[in-house]
C-alpha cells in the first residue's frame, strides 16, 4: 500500500469540487486502501478524496476507539438526503488544516445516501461524531474547508499565520 501526502491549505486542489467515481475496480479498490493506511498514518478518523489529490467523490472513515480496532467504511459519490438540528462540533481538526482547531456547528443527524466500496447502495442515518465526520468530510467533496464555516476574523487570524510561516520556510 501507498501512504499518500496529505495536500494543505492553502493548496488550490482543496477548493476544487469532485466528481462522481464511475467504476469500481481493482485499482480504485487499491486507491481505497491506500486512501486508509494514509489516514491511519496521518492519524485522522476520516479522509476525503481531493486531500490526497484525487478529483473524485469518495471518503474513508472510522471512528472506532483504538481499543475497538479498526472499522474503516469507504463511502462513493455520497451525498447528504436530509440534515437536522443543530451541534456544536468542539474542537474540530482537519488533516490539511494543520496546526488549527475550531468550534464548527453542524447538522446533528443526517440522511446519508452513496455507494460502499463494492459499489452497492448504501442510505443510513448518522448523529454525534459520526455525522461530523461525514459532514467534514463531504465538505472536501465541494471544495470546502472547516475553515469556511469560522468566523472571517479566526479565518483571516489563520491564514496570516500560514502565509508567514510559508515566507520563513
Amino acid at each position: 500500500m501507498t501512504v499518500f501526502d496529505i495536500l494543505t491549505y492553502p493548496d488550490s486542489f482543496l477548493k476544487k469540487r469532485t466528481v462522481p467515481v464511475e467504476n469500481i475496480d481493482g485499482a480504485m479498490q487499491s486507491v481505497f486502501d491506500s486512501m486508509a493506511e494514509t489516514m491511519y498514518v496521518a492519524p485522522g478518523v476520516g479522509l476525503a478524496a481531493p486531500q490526497v489529490g484525487i478529483g473524485q467523490s469518495f471518503i474513508v472513515y472510522d471512528i472506532a476507539s483504538k481499543e475497538d480496532g479498526h472499522d474503516l467504511h469507504v463511502l462513493v459519490n455520497p451525498k447528504i438526503v436530509t440534515s437536522e438540528g443543530e451541534i456544536l462540533s468542539e474542537n474540530e481538526g482537519c488533516l490539511s488544516v494543520p496546526d488549527f482547531r475550531a468550534d464548527v456547528k453542524r447538522s446533528e443527524r443526517i440522511l446519508v445516501e452513496g455507494l460502499d466500496r463494492d459499489g452497492n447502495p448504501l442510505r443510513f442515518e448518522a448523529d454525534g461524531l459520526l455525522a461530523i465526520v461525514i459532514q467534514h468530510e463531504l465538505d472536501h467533496l465541494n471544495g470546502t474547508l472547516f475553515i469556511d464555516h469560522i468566523s472571517a476574523l479566526k479565518r483571516q487570524m489563520y491564514k496570516r499565520r500560514v502565509k508567514k510561516e510559508m515566507r520563513q520556510q
